[in-house]
């Protein structure tokens, strides 16, 4: 193995091989110093901000009209596999607590191939995840006007798109004047979320158990108990797991590391899939299959009216708008330190990672992060994207997985994590193998769309970063 980046990519630059001080107070490099104003509470909330975002509000309906009750068991699988991944994921990231996250970790373990094609897929698949959740934002502000009076008529996938422009444009903004702006707005907005959605689950489960009445249209179709559709679903609605390892990509900027983040992804983890499941239930549980399946992605708001009322109504759309807020900003946080480390491994043009010093932060990669989740934001066509951002994802955790299997094998000298995953490589393998496995049971489309990104990476790499050697590669 090498112990030093070394090569060159097209343009002739060759890898920072920076000394970094971590303190506790900040990362420092030779030409910048990211802030460590990021702890346990902001670690949480840009995990929980991006997993509890449009999957609460937009999947129940969707996978609940599939399946019926058994959507549960679906979301019960995707945090299973997202718990299988956040544990390795943790015992490197408290090794190498570098912003980058998944990147930086498969490029060690892996080699500058797997580490090319695994960073330029997740900047390209959080963008997507992005667009994704500002286009969702733009409905949920379209159904806010609706429950005033106000309707705009034809025009509504113009204003949806405009309102899904601005917000990403403000977010962008928001993050290059600081990682700590970013987190305050994050933690704000998943406390009145979680308080907001435990107040709604606190009225569904007493309705499911007898205890208040609630007067729901009868339908017919049953629940869906078998094991290929159950699968088929959690493929689907995975793209709502997709917020806690992009903790990591943050690390460098994290609050004694070592401890904040296992319990920031693990915690992210298993509060998120438990609300999902009892959300699933209590949906069901109101609502049958048909219901639920004709009132489509705006189920959910269907559901609080039943249980509350028009006050229930705007319950969830208040819901929604703070969900797909808080996911649309970690997101666009999360890709632009994705965008920062590949730059500075010479992946990306070294212009990609100039930090501003008025700021501190990756101002030009939060451009390249925005810019391109604006423009998609901008046509409103993004649902197959999401698709796409699942399937991108499911192979960097796998890949994940694998790379903490070939690192613990050779135990370079700069390996020393302070948490470690007990068991083994019991839990990365079978990491690994439910990650990729889940991809079996995708829409042939996004399959096949995720295997052309991929391609594209990996015709990158060749292009113009094949002599480029990265510490650590094997």
């Amino acid at each position: 193995m090498t112990d030093e980046p070394s090569g060159r990519n097209l343009d002739g630059d060759a890898p920072v091989a920076e000394a970094v001080v971590e303190t506790e107070e900040a990362t420092i490099t030779e030409d910048a110093e990211l802030e460590r104003t990021i702890g346990l509470t902001g670690g949480l909330a840009i995990g929980i901000g991006t997993m509890i975002g449009a999957g609460i509000f937009v999947f129940p309906g969707l996978a609940g009209g599939e399946i019926g009750t058994a959507a549960s068991a679906s979301f019960a699988v995707g945090g299973v596999i997202a718990l299988l991944v956040a544990l390795p994921t943790s015992e490197l990231a408290t090794a190498m607590p570098r912003s980058g996250g998944g990147y930086y970790f498969i490029s060690r373990g892996l080699g500058t191939l797997a580490g090319t094609v695994i960073g330029l897929s997740l900047w390209l698949g959080l963008v997507f995840a992005t667009a994704f959740y500002l286009v969702g934002l733009g409905y949920y502000a379209l159904d806010a006007l609706a429950q005033v009076g106000v309707t705009v008529g034809a025009s509504s996938e113009a204003i949806v798109s405009a309102i899904a422009v601005l917000a990403g444009v403000a977010f962008t903004v928001l993050n290059v004047t600081g990682t700590e702006n970013a987190a305050k707005l994050q933690n704000g907005i998943v406390a009145l979320l979680l308080s907001m959605l435990t107040a709604f689950l606190g009225f569904g489960l007493l309705e499911a158990f007898g205890v208040i009445a609630v007067d729901t249209p009868p339908g017919q179709a049953a629940d869906v108990w078998e094991a290929v559709p159950i699968l088929s679903v959690a493929a689907l609605v995975f793209t709502s797991y997709l917020g806690f390892a992009q903790v990591a990509t943050v690390a460098g900027e994290m609050k004694d590391p070592g401890r904040n983040l296992p319990l920031a992804m693990v915690g992210s983890v298993v509060i998120v899939t438990v609300m999902y499941v009892l959300t699933i239930f209590v949906a069901t549980n109101i609502f049958t299959r048909d219901t639920l399946l004709a009132s489509g992605e705006t189920a959910m708001v269907e559901v609080g009216r039943a249980l509350l009322g028009p006050a229930g109504a705007l319950v969830i759309i208040v819901g929604g708008l703070l969900a797909t807020m808080s996911s649309a900003n970690a997101s666009i946080l999360s890709t632009s330190r994705a965008i920062y480390g590949v730059s500075k491994d010479a992946l990306l043009p070294r212009w990609a990672s100039r930090i501003n010093l008025r700021y501190g932060t990756p101002h030009v990669a939060l451009g390249m992060a925005g810019g391109p989740v604006v423009v998609l934001a901008a046509t409103g066509q993004v649902q197959l994207l999401a698709e796409v951002a699942s399937f991108l994802h499911l192979i960097m955790y796998g890949l994940m997985c694998v790379a903490l299997v070939a690192i613990r094998r050779d135990r370079p000298e700069w390996y020393d994590p302070d948490f470690v995953v007990p068991g083994g490589p019991v839990i990365p393998v079978l990491g690994a193998l439910a990650s990729f496995g889940l991809i079996a049971f995708m829409d042939r489309l996004s399959i096949g769309v995720g295997a052309a990104v991929i391609a594209v990476t990996a015709g990158w790499y060749f292009y113009y970063a094949r002599d480029v050697e990265l510490k650590g590669a094997l």
